[in-house]
């Protein structure tokens, strides 16, 4: 069957699935093949990271350590993997190489942003997903932009991709983590309300848009892992 049309049948069949159905069934579902989630260990990730781990805690997750995260961040994704019980956490590294040749100085975000997120997330998630033929978001239709309406699965780049929070919105999330006594990431009640990499990321004002203090005063709010139409989503609140 293909992979347009197996999305599209899925989508269907999950439109009104809660989310931890929608996770299970992706796990299992012979007709996609492998599965991994990616996860970012960022400001909401902690909901769809405890959910796998009521389902299956030796699912792969995959974690792309950009090498300029957050220190807050590499520690967070440390401990809610083992406060969880997360026992298949990949963690994802640029190449050694490529960084030597591209960017010795790590100054390449400060020149072009779109050539750092290609070189040190979308390259090496590209790679790690040659494994697989599937993998689960946390994108949500709240989100705005082209994810106003984000089916719960979807066909890109030649894999089929799973959204199971496509209908959850912030309250419903901040619900899940009080309800199930979640740790948030400790840069959340710094005023980061969307984590990426420290040099690109900055804290937003009440009223902002979630997206907002990413690449603060550019024309970007995507790093490039998300395709749309086979290409990088790139308006503002699309993220």
């Amino acid at each position: 069957m293909p992979l347009k049309e197996l999305a599209e049948r899925r989508a269907i069949l999950h439109g009104k699935s809660d989310p931890q159905t929608v996770i299970k069934h992706a796990l299992d579902d012979v007709q996609i093949g492998k599965v991994a989630m990616v996860s970012s260990f960022g400001a909401e990730s902690v909901v769809l990271l405890h959910m796998i781990s009521q389902i299956d805690p030796d699912a792969p997750i995959l974690f792309i350590d950009t090498e300029m995260l957050f220190p807050e961040t590499l520690q967070y994704q440390k401990d809610v993997a083992k406060h969880l019980g997360l026992t298949n956490v990949q963690v994802i590294k640029p190449s050694r190489e490529k960084l030597l040749e591209n960017d010795v100085d790590s100054i390449l975000h400060t020149i072009d942003t779109d050539a750092c997120c290609n070189l040190r997330k979308t390259q090496p998630l590209d790679n790690a997903l040659k494994d697989y033929d599937g993998w689960i978001t946390g994108r949500k239709r709240f989100q705005n932009g082209q994810r106003a309406s984000l089916p719960v699965y979807e066909m890109a780049d030649g894999k089929i991709k799973i959204n199971p929070l496509a209908g959850w919105d912030a309250s419903k999330l901040a619900a899940y983590i009080k309800e199930h006594k979640l740790p948030k990431h400790p840069l959340v009640e710094r005023g980061f309300q969307s984590l990426g990499c420290a040099p690109c990321t900055t804290k937003t004002k009440p009223g902002e848009d979630p997206r907002a203090g990413r690449w603060r005063g550019q024309d970007k709010s995507e790093c490039g892992i998300h395709i749309v139409d086979g290409k990088v989503v790139r308006q503002r609140n699309a993220a």
